[in-house]
């Protein structure tokens, strides 16, 4: 698992669809206020993508990534 890399949500664009919270087996999200919330980034495998990648918001970046 990630140390020094997680997702970060951009929250002016997340519409709150969960998608991402839905989709992370390694349960780094939970949903607070109807809204998900990077809550174990230390679960998060690092250079994964799956969440960024199905987000229909394109709100999620990454803490750590080198882009």
């Amino acid at each position: 698992m990630a140390k020094n890399w997680h997702p970060v949500i951009d929250y002016e664009n997340c519409s709150g669809c969960l998608t991402c919270a839905n989709f992370c087996p390694h349960e780094v999200y939970s949903v607070e206020s109807g809204k998900p919330v990077v809550s174990k980034p230390e679960h998060c495998v690092e250079f994964c993508r799956g969440c960024q990648k199905i987000c229909p918001s394109e709100a999620i970046k990454y803490f750590g990534d080198r882009r």
